[in-house]
């Protein structure tokens, strides 16, 4: 096997049906004969060293006697993938991403999403190098995408950022290559110029175009082929040196032999998994709501509520459609237990009018697989269904894995939960809070039982349409039970995602996201300064982007943020025009668009008087309300592909500390937005914008604010004002100003 040839390696056959592109028959063409099978090698004759009797020291072995046999030489063994045991392979390439627990777990992405795919790409000495990533689709089809040098140089990096047009199971590799078309155009440049080896250096450019030109021929491409050969002709020793580089730099001289130049000394990676899902595992406008507060009325003489229905929810539907919203998430709707009924305000003494929470599931009505009776019976539910459907929205579900202590599984399977020492079932706690009315569940007992049961539960809500299932508290059950779950719902319907509902550690919500879990709940709560905003984005769109999917709720049942307690209408704009540019997927739970803020105490981020364990409904028509931003919010999102992506994100510079300031791009689609974090104060900074950097050239472009319809006109340095009232602009760069 010569030195400049790639290393035989084993690809995995097509799926029936599939085929190659172009690209890859040409490159497989061009090195059907560099990868023929070699013979194996002779195994290496190891001369025998002697111990002294004296010392027992190893002594060198004594020199071979001339009439000895022939010496067999030795040989270097590498392995099928042409990379060293536990080493590089010939040309370096480390540092691979997206990869998710060495490959176990598949990295994340959507049907046409934007993904990057990064390797550190090096070789000694001063040869030029390349890489490519060569992509494998579900139906067994490949692709070759040339990776792209980042700065700086001198840390090697190499990136190529691939669109994926199928669902299902991708693999990729990186390969690293050596170059002999960018050496020589490396050299040539030096030499021509001092006029050093000239007759050389077109003798070898020369060499290398008619290879090219012979590649191309291969593959049918007789356009570029000539090019090619026109190009070697020309390349005459006697002609200026500037005529030759300006030859050689041609746009058609360098996409021909981008594509059919010599790729020598080929090292791949192993091949990695991608997992593509459906687009709403990425991007979705959530809302949620408690079925049994819309249309539920109260009678005075009686003090009993009657439940809001099924059948009553589909005015509220064709509302929360009307703005924008494509996901309505209800809480549990399924029969919920008496004993140790909490009351208001999570008091343990409810009165008879008090509907219990709906996550302490499970009753002499049933337990996961049934419904409240209050809500409707199936007919109802399957009429909700198909009514949120015709209105593009999708349905999702609680799936809460607890149970009350009139749970059927509390007599049926008491192994599924924890005896305690004095023969009690331990119920749920969350110091200081106690959740008398929910028993956990006990994962380790019978495994088996309990996950085939969760199976079984999910499929029956799949049987009736629904495929989002919110996840409630993810985070308390085995993460091993969790990557059973999504690898056999995988094999149930790809269409099932699932939302975690955790707020936790940042490790347990990376492990939910790296085995497998669709989207999940974020600490954008938390997050209210420039500071914190700034790098909490930069984690999501680039740190934790391959396995973490972020859904940023504005406020929850659970969750009253603190910065919302004033009540200021301004704040709640602020924080929804932040959750609906910054990430893929936001939700707003009902009553925001109310500006519903009171507290349960002081510092306390619940609820007064919390939906979760009564009947609220509301006016939501009632002003001031904050419908119309909502809207709008979630028309500008569908508008822009732009903002349903996670990654491409880029901070722009605001001199004011209560300006955040970023622009997102898909592709030609760019969305500015500049939005001021003080709800209170008028505010007034710069907005920098690096033109060189977004393509802009030197000139100015127009722009139009997606909030108000006006437009403007913006160079590299920008004035902003913003006011309680208009707290943001969420910028279309329309392109340069031409006059």
């Amino acid at each position: 096997m010569s030195e400049n040839t790639p290393v035989p390696r084993k690809r995995k056959a097509p799926a029936k049906g599939g085929t190659q592109t172009s690209r890859t028959r040409t490159t497989a063409a061009r090195s059907t004969q560099s990868r023929a099978k070699q013979p194996p090698a002779a195994p290496v004759t190891k001369p025998v060293a002697a111990k002294t009797k004296a010392s027992g020291q190893v002594s060198a072995p004594a020199a071979q006697s001339p009439k000895a046999g022939p010496v067999t030489k030795p040989t270097v063994q590498l392995d099928r993938t042409g990379v060293l045991p536990h080493g590089f392979g010939r040309i370096c390439v480390r540092d691979v991403s997206p990869i998710i627990e060495g490959g176990v777990y598949p990295a994340k992405a959507v049907l046409g999403e934007l993904v990057p795919i990064r390797a550190k790409v090096f070789r000694e000495g001063h040869d030029a190098v390349n890489a490519s990533v060569i992509l494998t689709a579900p139906d067994g089809s490949t692709q070759r995408i040339d990776m792209t040098p980042l700065e700086p140089r001198g840390l090697d990096p190499w990136e190529a950022w691939v669109r994926l047009d199928q669902r299902g199971t991708w693999h990729f590799r990186v390969e690293g290559w050596s170059d002999p078309w960018a050496t020589w155009q490396h050299n040539a440049a030096a030499k021509l110029t001092a006029g050093v080896d000239i007759p050389l250096v077109c003798l070898q450019g020369t060499m290398l175009l008619e290879q090219a030109a012979t590649a191309a021929e291969a593959a049918g491409d007789t356009v570029q082929a000539s090019v090619l050969r026109a190009t070697a002709i020309g390349l005459l020793p006697q002609r200026p040196a500037g005529d030759l580089l300006e030859i050689v730099s041609a746009s058609g001289v360098l996409a021909a032999m981008s594509t059919y130049s010599e790729r020598q000394l080929v090292s791949p990676t192993p091949d990695y998994p991608i997992y593509v899902d459906r687009a709403r595992a990425l991007a979705a406008s959530w809302y949620e709501f408690f079925p049994r507060s819309v249309g539920a009325t109260y009678q005075a003489k009686t003090k009993r509520w009657t439940s809001g229905t099924f059948d009553s929810c589909h005015t509220r539907l064709e509302e929360i459609a009307a703005m924008g919203f494509d996901v309505v998430y209800l809480p549990p709707i399924h029969p919920i237990g008496s004993a140790f009924r909490k009351g208001r305000n999570n008091s343990l003494t409810p009165q008879a009018a008090d509907p219990g929470s709906p996550w302490a599931i499970g009753s002499a009505d049933g337990g996961h697989d049934a419904i409240h009776p209050d809500l409707g019976d199936w007919d109802a539910f399957d009429r909700f269904v198909a009514k949120a459907a015709s209105l593009g929205i999708e349905i999702a579900l609680d799936f809460a894995l607890q149970a009350s202590p009139d749970h059927p599984w509390v007599i049926d399977h008491p192994e599924w939960f924890t005896t305690q020492a004095d023969g009690t079932i331990a119920y749920a706690e969350n110091p200081p809070k106690k959740y008398q009315d929910i028993y956990p569940i006990n994962f380790d007992n019978d495994p088996a039982g309990i996950y085939h049961e969760a199976l079984r539960v999910l499929k029956v809500w799949i049987e009736h349409g629904i495929k989002i299932f919110r996840v409630d508290n993810p985070h308390t059950k085995p993460v091993q039970f969790w990557a059973w779950l999504v690898a056999q719902l995988r094999e149930v319907d790809p269409d099932v995602l699932l939302f975690a509902e955790a707020f936790t550690t940042p490790e347990m919500m990376h492990a939910l996201g790296r085995i497998g879990f669709h989207s999940s709940y974020t600490y954008f709560t938390w997050r209210t300064t420039k500071t914190e905003l700034t790098e909490y984005l930069t984690e999501l769109s680039r740190d934790t982007d391959a396995f973490f999917r972020p859904n940023f709720f504005v406020n929850t049942p659970d969750i009253n943020p603190l910065h919302l307690q004033s009540g200021n209408p301004a704040i709640f704009a602020i924080r929804a025009i932040l959750a609906a540019t910054s990430s893929p997927a936001w939700g707003v739970y009902s009553g925001f668009e109310l500006f519903e803020h009171e507290p349960l105490a002081p510092g306390r981020e619940e609820y007064l008087n919390s939906e979760k364990y009564e009947y609220r409904p509301r006016d939501f028509q009632a002003e001031p309300n904050l419908n119309l931003l909502l809207g709008r919010l979630n028309e500008i999102r569908h508008a822009h592909p732009a903002l349903q992506q996670l990654r491409q994100l880029t901070f722009l510079e605001a001199a004011h500390d209560h300006v955040l300031a970023f622009a997102k791009t898909d592709g030609s689609d760019l969305v500015i937005v500049v939005c001021s974090l003080d709800p209170d104060q008028t505010v007034e900074t710069e907005i920098t914008l690096d033109h060189a950097q977004f393509g802009f050239g030197s000139g100015a472009v127009a722009v139009r604010d997606e909030l108000t319809g006006n437009e403007f006109v913006w160079r590299e340095r920008n004035f902003v004002r913003l006011t309680p009232a208009t707290p943001a602009h969420i910028l279309h760069v329309l392109g340069p100003v031409t006059s």
